[in-house]
């Protein structure tokens, strides 16, 4: 096995290690991922260099139909306000086979192939990205803006060309926006940034992730050394893994779902009948 792949098995099994390496040459970046369980959250801030008071906010919107569909896809649209006024957007599609892009999407300064690694597992995203005001994002949410006006040129067509032909941009459902913080240390051990963010959802509930981007032919030692330095804080890797964009799915689309049933909020149909 290649030296550039072999310490990250400390994550993925020796068969996914494999699977990996055929492909990392073709990739942008590859980032590290750990979820924390809920019930470690505070044990674990108190064991990193951060300083809660610090950490940046944020608000995330993610795009899709009631059921779905966009995501069973493997198209996931987002927009994410951040402070002072500013925002970014994505169409990302995953997972994908870097080999069966279009060249010119491949060239594209906008678009990344990133891998998420997390224990037990990783996929590979294509990530078509732009730029967007926090009031443009937030004039989508309140459906005063169309979403397809906030995206790239670049951005739409690769939407086109990935998404279901019947689900259009502007027919998309907006779910959020979730509050996260986000904050980031570099610890001496790996002279590496790491990224801790907390996403908050309405009905109390957490999610917390660890993470550290490095080149492709840096994962193995990145793996090791990441691995290594959490072990030393008591922070396991061995706990079941939440990815945050599926979490925030299916919270939002399960309100959805309530909001249309019986005894809860009106239908669009009783609304109009003044019921």
């Amino acid at each position: 096995m290649s030296e550039s792949i072999e310490s990250v098995d400390r994550f993925l099994s020796n068969e996914q290690a494999d699977e990996l390496l055929e492909t990392i040459r073709e990739l942008d970046s590859v980032e590290m991922k750990l979820t924390v369980p809920m019930n470690e959250h505070r044990a674990t801030i108190r064991g990193l260099p951060i300083d809660p008071v610090e950490a940046e906010p944020r608000q995330i919107f993610f795009f899709d139909t009631p059921d779905l569909a966009l995501n069973k896809a493997g198209v996931v649209v987002r927009a994410r306000r951040v402070r002072g006024g500013f925002g970014d957007t994505v169409v990302k599609l995953r997972p994908v086979v870097p080999k069966n892009l279009p060249d010119d999407v491949r060239r594209s300064a906008s678009f990344k192939l990133e891998v998420d690694v997390i224990p037990g597992g990783y996929m590979i995203s294509g990530s078509m990205k732009g730029k967007a005001s926090g009031d443009e994002i937030r004039g989508v949410a309140a459906e005063t803006r169309r979403l397809s006006k906030i995206l790239t040129k670049e951005q739409r067509a690769f939407y086109r060309a990935h998404a279901p032909a019947d689900i259009s941009l502007d027919g998309l459902e907006v779910l959020g926006p979730t509050f996260s913080l986000k904050g980031s240390f570099t610890p001496k051990p790996i002279n590496r940034k790491v990224n801790v963010e907390m996403w908050l959802y309405p009905d109390g509930s957490r999610l917390m992730e660890l993470s550290t981007k490095c080149r492709p032919l840096e994962a193995g030692v990145v793996g090791l050394e990441f691995r290594s330095y959490l072990a030393k804080r008591g922070i396991g890797v061995s706990g079941a893994q939440e990815a945050k964009t599926r979490v925030a799915l299916e919270f939002y689309t399960a309100q959805l779902k309530r909001a249309v049933e019986p005894g809860l909020l009106p239908t669009p149909e009783a609304a109009a009948a003044g019921r």
